[in-house]
């Protein structure tokens, strides 16, 4: 059996996670020198809750070495061969430490760790994309090949309702730019070669924001991988969320469309009201 696993910050929901058999390995959130969980021991809005009191954006930390080899261990104990994605290694050591792990366990032979230079769900999608091959009887080596095909064609992108968690979070180049502007901008952040940077620039309430940047997506959606769609929020209202996935269900397009929550590292770093819509991208 290959078993797939991934970092949290795939923002996958309990049921897809249940329905593939999907292993998390959290990373961590730390709040006043403690650490927490991502996904157990916190949720997002504690973290925002935290934030305002504090007047200051939360710190994150990659996965611990020590729960990853008691998940590896976990599974090798089953003999199941493991195919574990992380979010991207430049924006985090998650993957050099699950490598390192891999290696210290001698079960090279037996783990593939992917960087998926993605995050969130765009990750997300390449560890569902992974979980439908080992159903249907891929082997690993072959699951990897097609993974490192599919990654540059993952169109992961988000637009931001605040500007303050990017910028104190330092992962995004030429936010600070944007500070200065006496005109609330609202820009669309994409994830290009495992890194973020600024795009599109809104401006306007954020369900009007949403609604024109879902509106700039839906011709390259067209064409898109059509099995799984994302709208993937940080906790945004009814309204915001709809002006969003009206237009996707409106193209009658995709099999699944999927409405998730991102989770505390997610959103330690984007803040509330941020909302994207992930794909993969069709063959050119």
């Amino acid at each position: 059996m290959i078993r797939i696993l991934s970092d949290s910050t795939c923002d996958l929901s309990q049921e897809l996670l249940q329905r593939y058999g999907i292993g998390i390995i959290p990373l961590n959130i730390v709040l006043d020198g403690k650490s927490y969980e991502d996904g157990r021991d916190i949720s997002p809005d504690q973290i925002y809750a935290w934030a305002d009191e504090h007047k200051s954006v939360p710190k994150t930390a990659a996965c611990a070495p020590g729960r990853v080899k008691e998940i590896f261990e976990k599974y090798l104990q089953k003999d199941e061969e493991m195919i574990c994605f992380s979010i991207s290694a430049s924006m985090s050591s998650t993957y050099d430490i699950m490598r390192a792990v891999a290696r210290e366990t001698g079960a090279e032979n037996k783990i593939s760790v992917i960087n998926s230079q993605s995050l969130s769900t765009g990750n997300g999608l390449l560890v569902i994309a992974a979980a439908e091959m080992a159903l249907s009887g891929m082997k690993r080596q072959e699951i990897v090949d097609e993974i490192k095909k599919l990654r540059s064609r993952v169109s992961a992108s988000f637009v931001v309702d605040t500007l303050s968690y990017l910028h104190r979070g330092g992962r995004c180049s030429g936010v600070s730019a944007l500070l200065g502007t006496t005109l609330r901008l609202h820009p669309q952040i994409s994830v290009t070669d495992g890194k973020m940077q600024p795009g599109q620039k809104y401006r306007g309430k954020m369900h009007k924001v949403i609604a024109e940047y879902t509106q700039d997506h839906l011709e390259e959606m067209k064409s898109a991988r059509k099995n799984h769609v994302f709208v993937t929020h940080s906790g945004c209202g009814e309204k915001e969320i709809a002006a969003a996935l009206s237009q996707v269900q409106a193209l009658n397009y995709f099999d699944e469309i999927h409405v998730t929550r991102a989770g505390g590292v997610i959103s330690s770093h984007c803040g509330p009201g941020t909302l994207g819509v992930l794909y993969i991208r069709g063959e050119e």
